[in-house]
């Protein structure tokens, strides 16, 4: 059969341009299962990307994440965590506290727990090979399992294990974008105008807010980089219930 062939000139290429950009719209999304989040992104992230969530200490991103890891695991999607700094006792504890149901989340067997400085979960990687360092054997961890969702907490962990951060975080970012798997990468960050190498490398970048006005906390979430998506930049309200985070995208924040 004659492969079919398209020229495409000056004529035509606006006409192109609007079609793929309907077609990445149009892309596969997946819930994030954050309540209100969601219709800020037009139903969800794009499938099969790599997304950053970024804040302050304090601001939810752990708790965003989890809600992530939960809904996943209850469309029975393999989902992996990977940290270095927190044990899964600890994000029990944490998460506990609330009623969305990671404590279930925890128990399936769709769901993976990996701290990286553990020696059991060391040995895991291991079983992935050697050589390339954590990068190859975290995502051939990934592409081996057909693991859907990837959490890792944090971009702490990345300057643990490379000695030559920028390059070797740009390659590792950037095989983490070739996996089969839709990632959420927490990177501490306080301030919304000052990138980094994974803002740029990322498909897109959630800024969660924390700060002070007239004696009172204001929590607020902002969408500051969504390729394919259709976004205004605007801070919306978050609050913290028994039920987790909650994004209210009919109430904005002025900073």
């Amino acid at each position: 059969m004659t492969p079919l062939r398209y020229s495409i000139n000056s004529s035509t290429s606006k006409g192109w341009g609007i079609f793929m950009q309907q077609f990445v719209i149009g892309s596969m999304r997946v819930s994030t299962g954050v309540p209100g989040f969601d219709e800020l992104t037009n139903g969800g992230l794009i499938q099969d990307r790599l997304y950053i969530i970024s804040g302050p200490p304090g601001s939810g991103k752990t708790t965003f994440c989890s809600h992530f890891a939960t809904q996943g695991v209850g469309l029975g999607e393999k989902t992996l965590f990977v940290t270095l700094h927190e044990t899964q006792e600890e994000l029990t504890d944490d998460m506990g506290n609330y009623s969305f149901g990671f404590e279930r989340t925890l128990d399936s067997s769709n769901f993976r727990f990996l701290n990286l400085h553990s020696e059991i979960d060391d040995q895991t990687l291991i079983e992935f090979g050697r050589g390339g360092g954590v990068t190859q054997r975290l995502t051939s961890l990934i592409d081996s399992n057909n693991i859907d969702r990837v959490i890792i907490d944090s971009m702490i962990l990345l300057d643990y294990f490379f000695s030559d951060a920028s390059e070797e975080v740009t390659g590792f970012l950037t095989e983490l974008k070739q996996t089969d798997a839709t990632v959420l990468l927490i990177s501490e960050m306080t301030d919304p105008s000052s990138y980094s190498d994974e803002h740029y490398l990322s498909h897109g970048v959630i800024f969660l807010h924390n700060f002070l006005e007239g004696g009172k906390m204001k929590r607020g979430i902002q969408v500051i980089k969504m390729r394919g998506t259709d976004i205004d930049t605007d801070i919306r309200k978050v609050s913290f219930s028994e039920d987790g985070l909650q994004v209210h995208p009919e109430q904005k924040v002025e900073s």
